[in-house]
C-alpha cells in the first residue's frame, strides 16, 4: 500500500468536492432563477455561456475525483500492479459524467458532449479489443 497516493487521493476529493460546493455557494447561486442549471448571467453573460461554464466548472470536480480513483487503484493495487481494467473504467466513468453534464448543462447544444461521449466509446472499446 502507498499511503502518499492514498492521501494525495483524499485531498483531491476534498478538492474536488469544497471546489464544486463554493462554485454553486459563491457564484452559481446568485445566478439561478428556478432548476439545477443556472442561466442568469446578467449584462456580461447569455444564459447559453452560463450554461456552459457551469457545466466546465462542476466537470472539473468529476475529473478530480476520476484521478482519486486512479490514484487509490495505483495505492492500493495487487503486487503485480494496478489493474488496467478498474483503471479504465474509472477513466470511462469520468468521461461520461462529464459528457452528461456538459449535455445537460447546454440542452446538447455545445459540441464538447458528443466529443467527451466519443471519446468514452473508444476507451471503452479499447478495453475489449487487443
Amino acid at each position: 500500500m502507498n499511503r502518499y497516493s492514498l492521501a494525495g487521493a483524499v485531498l483531491l476529493v476534498l478538492i474536488g468536492l469544497i471546489h464544486s460546493v463554493l462554485g454553486e455557494v459563491l457564484i452559481f447561486q446568485r445566478m439561478r432563477s428556478s432548476g439545477l442549471v443556472p442561466t442568469q448571467g446578467g449584462k456580461l453573460l447569455g444564459a447559453g455561456h452560463v450554461r456552459i461554464v457551469w457545466a466546465s466548472w462542476h466537470v472539473v470536480g468529476v475529473l478530480a475525483w476520476a484521478v482519486a480513483a486512479l490514484l487509490v487503484e495505483l495505492g492500493t493495487g495487487p503486487a503485480g500492479g494496478p489493474d488496467p481494467q478498474r483503471m479504465l473504467a474509472w477513466i470511462v466513468g469520468a468521461l461520461l459524467a462529464s459528457s452528461a453534464l456538459v449535455g445537460l448543462g447546454t440542452r446538447g447544444r455545445h459540441p464538447g458532449w458528443l466529443g467527451l461521449l466519443a471519446v468514452a466509446a473508444l476507451a471503452g472499446a479499447g478495453a475489449y479489443v487487443p
